[in-house]
């Protein structure tokens, strides 16, 4: 029920160029099904404002691996 739809994308397997919003959202979505609304809203608001920041894979602008991603928005959860 909570997964990012995007397919598996082979051919960049293990590049580090995938983007891991999608998957932090869906995870985001998970959170709050089980009833943490406001935990959720965290990791959303998280997420936008690493993307606000320009802190995102080339994909949609930014110039950061998906690790660098990733480590944006725990950054921002971090910084709440």
């Amino acid at each position: 029920m909570f997964e990012p739809m995007h397919g598996s994308a082979p051919d960049i397997a293990g590049t580090g160029t995938a983007n891991p919003l999608g998957a932090i959202l869906s995870a985001a979505l998970l959170v709050e099904h089980l009833g943490h609304g406001e935990e959720a809203g965290a990791v959303r608001r998280a997420v936008a404002a690493a993307v606000a920041a320009g802190r995102t894979t080339p994909d949609i602008g930014g110039a950061l691996g998906t690790r660098e991603a990733g480590a944006a928005v725990l950054a921002e959860l971090g910084a709440r």
